[in-house]
């Protein structure tokens, strides 16, 4: 279900199980491992998550693997979810979801795990699991309310709600709304512009972006961002990006 290429210093995870690249826990283990793999290869500077087709990013999770009320399947996949997403949003490149069609579900899970999503403009979205008796447990109770706010993450999450592209960017769910098929181009943009960066500092800066949300007291985490700025000079990339920008030239950035 999941190939994955390379372009330079990006690489693409495709969602890629007809007829709707829909999850299951074997998947979902296989996108962990593969964002593990990735975040050993410091040459890799961005990862693109996009769904096959032109009408799915993907419906979610694969019902068929919880019809018959297993508790102990139930807290495999439970734990696949989450490992799987929480390994996204911890990677050490940047991530964006292209979604290109409907994200239903824990597919929704997976761009949220993003650090940036770009929809198209025809693209659906919605956490309907409550109405088959189900709840979100791919970290989308705790990172949908920090985008979107409390009062339209209940609306999402306990009603069902379907958001389409212009109301999620309306309300902060995605970044950017593009014509339909152009959503990985536009990803293909950001990830360009992010392997411009310095490796160092958006590795330094992610983990302090994430503890705004992750309710590190504000003193701690202004103090940690001094700290990390310091740390910067450690390495080659903060001496190459200031001479870079002296003399007029493109840096050239060190892997760490």
């Amino acid at each position: 279900m999941i190939d994955v290429t390379r372009d330079g210093a990006t690489v693409t995870i495709r969602l890629n199980r007809p007829p709707a690249n829909a999850f299951t826990a074997e998947a979902l283990a296989a996108l962990k491992e593969t964002v593990d793999n990735l975040n050993r290869d410091a040459q890799v500077r961005a990862i693109i998550v996009t769904g096959a087709g032109s009408r799915f990013f993907s419906a979610g999770a694969d019902l068929n693997q919880f019809a018959d009320g297993d508790k102990a399947h139930a807290r495999v996949a439970a734990r696949r979810f989450g490992a799987a997403f929480e390994a996204l949003q911890n990677a050490r490149a940047v991530t964006i979801a292209a979604i290109n069609g409907y994200a239903m579900g824990g597919s929704l899970e997976c761009a949220l795990a993003c650090d940036m999503r770009i929809a198209e403009e025809h693209a659906q979205m919605a956490l309907p699991e409550a109405s088959v008796g189900l709840l979100p447990c791919g970290c989308g109770t705790q990172t949908l309310p920090w985008l979107v706010g409390e009062g339209w993450a209940k609306r999402i999450i306990l009603t069902g709600e379907r958001i389409d592209a212009a109301t999620a960017l309306r309300i902060g769910l995605v970044e950017e709304v593009v014509a339909s098929g152009g959503a990985y181009e536009a990803a293909s943009k950001i990830a360009e512009r992010a392997a411009s960066m310095s490796p160092d500092a958006v590795a330094y800066s992610k983990p302090l972006i994430h503890a705004a949300r992750e309710g590190v007291p504000r003193r701690a985490a202004l103090a940690l961002e001094r700290e990390r700025f310091v740390d910067l000079f450690d390495g080659a990339n903060q001496r190459e990006g200031v001479a870079a920008f002296l003399e007029k030239r493109k840096p050239r950035w060190s892997a760490s």
